[in-house]
Protein backbone atom coordinates (compact mmCIF):
# COMPACT_ATOMS: atom_id res chain seq x y z
CA UNK A 1 0.00 0.00 0.00
CA UNK A 2 1.41 3.41 -0.97
CA UNK A 3 1.77 6.20 1.56
CA UNK A 4 -1.08 8.14 -0.07
CA UNK A 5 -3.38 5.10 0.05
CA UNK A 6 -2.43 4.47 3.67
CA UNK A 7 -3.22 8.10 4.55
CA UNK A 8 -6.55 7.94 2.72
CA UNK A 9 -7.53 4.74 4.53
CA UNK A 10 -6.58 6.34 7.84
CA UNK A 11 -8.72 9.39 7.03
CA UNK A 12 -11.68 7.16 6.11
CA UNK A 13 -11.25 5.18 9.34
CA UNK A 14 -11.02 8.33 11.47
CA UNK A 15 -14.15 9.88 9.97
CA UNK A 16 -16.09 6.62 10.32
CA UNK A 17 -14.96 6.20 13.94
CA UNK A 18 -15.96 9.78 14.72
CA UNK A 19 -19.37 9.24 13.14
CA UNK A 20 -19.81 6.05 15.17
CA UNK A 21 -19.32 8.15 18.29
CA UNK A 22 -21.95 10.64 17.04
CA UNK A 23 -24.38 7.74 16.57
CA UNK A 24 -23.65 6.43 20.06
CA UNK A 25 -24.03 9.90 21.54
CA UNK A 26 -27.62 10.30 20.36
CA UNK A 27 -28.64 6.67 20.89
CA UNK A 28 -29.37 6.88 24.62
CA UNK A 29 -30.47 10.50 24.91
CA UNK A 30 -34.01 11.69 25.46
CA UNK A 31 -35.47 14.74 23.78
CA UNK A 32 -35.28 16.65 27.08
CA UNK A 33 -31.59 15.78 27.42
CA UNK A 34 -30.78 16.80 23.83
CA UNK A 35 -32.61 20.09 24.39
CA UNK A 36 -30.94 20.77 27.74
CA UNK A 37 -29.83 24.38 28.04
CA UNK A 38 -27.63 25.00 31.06
CA UNK A 39 -28.02 28.80 31.22
CA UNK A 40 -27.98 32.00 29.19
CA UNK A 41 -24.97 32.52 26.91
CA UNK A 42 -24.30 28.77 26.82
CA UNK A 43 -25.33 26.79 23.77
CA UNK A 44 -27.68 23.83 24.30
CA UNK A 45 -26.72 20.29 23.40
CA UNK A 46 -29.14 20.51 20.45
CA UNK A 47 -26.94 23.22 18.95
CA UNK A 48 -23.90 20.93 18.79
CA UNK A 49 -25.91 18.20 17.08
CA UNK A 50 -27.61 20.45 14.55
CA UNK A 51 -24.58 22.61 13.81
CA UNK A 52 -22.15 19.80 13.16
CA UNK A 53 -24.40 17.38 11.29
CA UNK A 54 -25.60 20.15 9.01
CA UNK A 55 -21.97 21.21 8.45
CA UNK A 56 -21.01 17.63 7.59
CA UNK A 57 -24.01 17.41 5.26
CA UNK A 58 -22.91 20.59 3.45
CA UNK A 59 -19.25 19.53 3.36
CA UNK A 60 -20.07 16.25 1.66
CA UNK A 61 -22.97 17.33 -0.55
CA UNK A 62 -21.57 20.32 -2.42
CA UNK A 63 -17.83 19.63 -2.86
CA UNK A 64 -18.06 15.89 -3.45
CA UNK A 65 -21.48 15.39 -5.04
CA UNK A 66 -22.34 18.83 -6.45
CA UNK A 67 -25.74 18.45 -4.80
CA UNK A 68 -27.83 20.37 -2.32
CA UNK A 69 -27.51 19.19 1.29
CA UNK A 70 -29.90 16.50 2.48
CA UNK A 71 -31.18 19.09 4.99
CA UNK A 72 -32.60 21.11 2.10
CA UNK A 73 -33.72 18.36 -0.27
CA UNK A 74 -35.34 16.30 2.47
CA UNK A 75 -37.16 19.15 4.20
CA UNK A 76 -35.47 18.21 7.47
CA UNK A 77 -36.01 21.56 9.20
CA UNK A 78 -39.73 20.89 9.23
CA UNK A 79 -39.40 17.16 9.94
CA UNK A 80 -37.06 17.64 12.90
CA UNK A 81 -38.90 20.68 14.22
CA UNK A 82 -35.78 22.74 14.91
CA UNK A 83 -36.52 26.09 16.50
CA UNK A 84 -33.68 27.84 14.65
CA UNK A 85 -33.16 26.85 11.02
CA UNK A 86 -29.63 28.19 10.76
CA UNK A 87 -26.19 26.58 10.73
CA UNK A 88 -24.95 28.77 13.55
CA UNK A 89 -21.72 30.01 12.04
CA UNK A 90 -22.89 33.54 11.33
CA UNK A 91 -25.47 33.73 14.12
CA UNK A 92 -24.78 34.89 17.66
CA UNK A 93 -24.78 32.77 20.80
CA UNK A 94 -27.89 34.68 21.87
CA UNK A 95 -29.67 33.52 18.71
CA UNK A 96 -28.41 29.94 18.75
CA UNK A 97 -29.02 29.31 22.44
CA UNK A 98 -32.69 29.03 21.44
CA UNK A 99 -31.95 25.96 19.29
CA UNK A 100 -34.11 22.98 20.16
CA UNK A 101 -35.07 19.82 18.29
CA UNK A 102 -38.79 19.01 18.20
CA UNK A 103 -38.74 15.41 16.95
CA UNK A 104 -35.85 13.25 18.13
CA UNK A 105 -36.72 10.27 15.92
CA UNK A 106 -36.70 12.52 12.86
CA UNK A 107 -33.37 13.97 13.99
CA UNK A 108 -31.85 10.48 14.31
CA UNK A 109 -33.11 9.68 10.80
CA UNK A 110 -31.48 12.81 9.39
CA UNK A 111 -28.22 12.19 11.23
CA UNK A 112 -28.17 8.59 9.98
CA UNK A 113 -28.74 9.75 6.40
CA UNK A 114 -25.85 12.24 6.63
CA UNK A 115 -23.52 9.59 8.01
CA UNK A 116 -24.58 7.08 5.34
CA UNK A 117 -23.97 9.65 2.59
CA UNK A 118 -20.55 10.43 4.05
CA UNK A 119 -19.68 6.72 4.11
CA UNK A 120 -20.67 6.36 0.45
CA UNK A 121 -18.56 9.35 -0.57
CA UNK A 122 -15.55 8.14 1.43
CA UNK A 123 -15.51 4.98 -0.71
CA UNK A 124 -15.18 7.06 -3.88
CA UNK A 125 -12.39 9.35 -2.68
CA UNK A 126 -8.96 8.88 -4.25
CA UNK A 127 -5.62 10.45 -3.29
CA UNK A 128 -5.81 12.56 -6.47
CA UNK A 129 -9.26 13.80 -5.53
CA UNK A 130 -7.98 15.03 -2.16
CA UNK A 131 -5.65 17.43 -3.96
CA UNK A 132 -8.47 19.13 -5.88
CA UNK A 133 -8.91 22.79 -4.92
CA UNK A 134 -12.42 23.75 -3.85
CA UNK A 135 -11.80 27.46 -3.31
CA UNK A 136 -8.61 29.50 -3.78
CA UNK A 137 -8.82 30.84 -0.23
CA UNK A 138 -11.27 31.23 2.61
CA UNK A 139 -13.25 34.47 2.66
CA UNK A 140 -12.15 37.10 5.21
CA UNK A 141 -14.94 36.18 7.67
CA UNK A 142 -13.56 32.61 7.86
CA UNK A 143 -9.85 33.33 8.27
CA UNK A 144 -9.96 32.68 12.03
CA UNK A 145 -11.75 29.34 11.87
CA UNK A 146 -9.73 26.19 12.51
CA UNK A 147 -9.31 25.38 8.82
CA UNK A 148 -8.10 28.92 8.17
CA UNK A 149 -5.41 28.43 10.79
CA UNK A 150 -4.48 25.04 9.29
CA UNK A 151 -4.02 26.28 5.71
CA UNK A 152 -2.83 29.79 6.52
CA UNK A 153 -3.86 33.07 4.92
CA UNK A 154 -4.24 33.14 1.16
CA UNK A 155 -3.89 29.39 0.67
CA UNK A 156 -6.41 27.17 -1.12
CA UNK A 157 -8.92 24.81 0.46
CA UNK A 158 -8.69 21.37 -1.11
CA UNK A 159 -11.00 18.43 -0.72
CA UNK A 160 -8.47 17.16 1.80
CA UNK A 161 -9.15 20.13 4.08
CA UNK A 162 -12.88 19.69 3.61
CA UNK A 163 -12.64 16.16 5.02
CA UNK A 164 -9.88 16.78 7.53
CA UNK A 165 -11.02 20.16 8.91
CA UNK A 166 -14.72 20.64 8.18
CA UNK A 167 -15.72 17.04 8.84
CA UNK A 168 -13.21 15.19 11.03
CA UNK A 169 -11.65 17.80 13.28
CA UNK A 170 -14.82 19.88 13.42
CA UNK A 171 -16.76 16.79 14.45
CA UNK A 172 -14.33 15.95 17.22
CA UNK A 173 -14.47 19.48 18.58
CA UNK A 174 -18.25 19.46 18.82
CA UNK A 175 -18.27 15.91 20.21
CA UNK A 176 -16.34 17.32 23.16
CA UNK A 177 -19.23 19.71 23.73
CA UNK A 178 -21.69 16.81 23.48
CA UNK A 179 -19.70 14.78 26.00
CA UNK A 180 -19.66 17.70 28.42
CA UNK A 181 -23.37 18.27 27.87
CA UNK A 182 -24.07 14.59 28.45
CA UNK A 183 -22.30 14.83 31.80
CA UNK A 184 -24.51 17.79 32.73
CA UNK A 185 -27.65 15.70 32.12
CA UNK A 186 -26.32 12.65 33.98
CA UNK A 187 -25.00 10.57 31.08
CA UNK A 188 -21.53 9.19 30.54
CA UNK A 189 -18.88 10.01 27.97
CA UNK A 190 -18.54 8.33 24.61
CA UNK A 191 -15.13 6.70 24.90
CA UNK A 192 -12.99 5.41 27.73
Amino acid sequence: MSDSEMFLQSLRNRIRAMNTIWERAISDMTLDQVNHHERDNVLPIAFSFTHFMRAQDQSISAPFLQEQPLWVTGGWAEKTGVTVDALGREETVEEMQAQRIGDLDAWVSYQSAVIARTDEVLETVTPEMLAQVIIPQLPPNMQNIFCGIVVGPGNPIRKLEVLECFVYQHGLRHMGEIEHGRALVGLGGMTS
